[in-house]
């Protein structure tokens, strides 16, 4: 059985016809867009997109909606991604690392990688100071942590804001 990082068993894969496809692609693309503009720019019935939403959410395809943040405009200028590679005698805490680092109040994103490092961690901080401090004392300071190796964050660019009209054929088609 496949378990979700929660913990809980993993959604079975649902089978989408091309009326739920554009509409997941439609809210990938804008996930406020209003239940009428929604059907209005898909050609269906209010009440089609409403009730296929509602589907969706039940199936667990949609999981939640979410902000896009603007950190600078809120005074935190400076992101990073911290690779974080965990002793080896701690893999059975992986999860609760996981779980541990996600409370933490400057982290955005926890990433569970394979290869040579465990997490990527997207973190937001006043000042290239504040990053340097809380790798150094909330990550790299844990025990179970071998090491980190910090990036900063020039530009953040997100795919959604840039999806064209291919939908998701085109992102499961081959790659030209």
């Amino acid at each position: 059985m496949t378990v979700t990082p929660q913990g809980g068993p993993a959604p079975k894969p649902v089978r989408l016809d091309d009326l739920d496809e554009r509409i997941v692609w439609e809210l990938m693309r804008d996930a406020r867009i209003p239940n009428a503009a929604l059907a209005a720019r898909l050609h269906v019935a209010p009440s089609t997109t409403h009730a296929r939403v509602k589907a969706l959410r039940e199936a667990g395809i949609i999981r939640s909606s979410h902000v896009e943040i603007d950190y600078a405009a809120l005074g935190l200028d400076v992101q990073g991604i911290v690779s974080v590679r965990l002793r080896a005698q701690a893999r059975p805490q992986i999860k609760s690392y996981a779980s541990k680092v996600i409370q933490l109040p400057n982290v955005l994103s926890v990433f569970f990688v394979g290869g040579t490092i465990d997490f990527l961690i997207h973190v937001a901080c006043v000042s290239t100071a504040q990053l340097r401090d809380f790798v150094a004392t909330e990550l790299s300071m844990d025990p179970v942590v071998a090491s980190t190796e910090t990036n900063i964050v020039f530009d953040h660019l997100i795919g959604q804001e840039h999806l064209g009209s291919g939908g998701l054929a085109a992102m499961r088609g081959p790659i030209r």
